[in-house]
């Protein structure tokens, strides 16, 4: 019996071992919500807690993208890696606080290959771009997971309920979690995501979970002077430390399976390719400034 238990205990660790990598877009519907300054929050939070962590910007040359703000000039692009014309490791910029950031401009050819093996156990996070008609790309509509940034004002909302509907409808999505950046207080923050859940089960036909929320906090827009996240420069301010309980969060946020429908995987190495798929799976939190 004793050798049964070890068996099953050494079965279970070796399970445990194969962790999948988990992706997750993050969006904002209006311009300024801070979803690429939460993606990079997010991103330094996790390689803080020990994940490898790849950010994928679609955002690309933009003044307030990851790569702009962090000062990052990667040699290659998600679609280099992906034709094998670079490695990750050679492709990839590095951020001070370890985050690997890839560009990933959506349209480019093979620009949506499933990254899924460039991040072994890790997570990937999207920081992703709408196109002209409030489309997802095709590469964040791999995510696992697509959190929505929004503020708790009224123009942010109406926007959010109406970019809901257009992913809904373009995308069949069914389900998202959204994150309530720049509250005011706890009770602020929890009043805007109880409506927020209620709503869209009622009227949006689309299941909204909250990811948390991120308090108003002025130390966002001093670490973006310094060039840093808020969780590099500030750890012990309050937005810090909610990006640090989301991230916390995240990770145990349960899988969902989604449909398949991939095109190619690509892998870290420079050997031929080989047929290989990754099947898109999908997984809650506390929960900045403009970008």
């Amino acid at each position: 019996m004793s050798k049964l238990v070890a068996d099953q205990a050494d079965g279970l660790r070796r399970l445990l071992s194969h962790t999948p990598t988990r992706v997750v877009a993050v969006a904002g519907i209006a311009r300024g919500d801070g979803a690429t300054t939460t993606a990079m929050n997010l991103g330094a939070a996790l390689v803080h807690q020990g994940k490898d962590v790849l950010l994928l910007d679609e955002h690309g040359p933009a003044a307030d993208s990851v790569c702009a703000v962090w000062g990052l000039d990667p040699l290659g692009s998600l679609a280099d890696v992906a034709d094998r014309r670079l490695t990750r490791d050679s492709a990839v910029a590095r951020s001070g606080c370890g985050v690997a950031v890839l560009p990933a401009l959506p349209g480019v050819p093979h620009a949506d290959a499933d990254p899924r093996l460039l991040c072994h156990g890790g997570v990937i996070l999207i920081d992703a771009a709408f196109d002209g008609e409030g489309r997802l790309s095709s590469l964040a509509r791999l995510a696992d997971e697509l959190v929505l940034v929004l503020q708790p004002n009224a123009a942010s909302i109406t926007s959010a309920y109406a970019g809901i509907k257009r992913l809904h409808y373009a995308h069949g999505l069914k389900q998202l979690r959204f994150l309530v950046n720049a509250v005011s207080s706890v009770e602020e923050a929890q009043k805007v995501t109880a409506n927020l859940a209620n709503t869209g089960s009622r009227y949006l036909a689309v299941s909204l979970e909250p990811a948390g929320w991120v308090r108003a906090d002025p130390h966002l827009a001093d670490a973006r002077r310094l060039g840093e996240t808020v969780v590099e420069a500030f750890p012990a301010s309050p937005a810090a430390v909610d990006f640090r309980r989301i991230a916390g969060d995240l990770g145990r946020w349960p899988w969902r399976i989604v449909a398949p429908g991939r095109t190619k995987s690509i892998e870290n190495s420079e050997q031929a390719p080989r047929a290989a798929t990754v099947p898109a799976r999908s997984a809650h939190a506390s929960g900045a400034v403009a970008a």
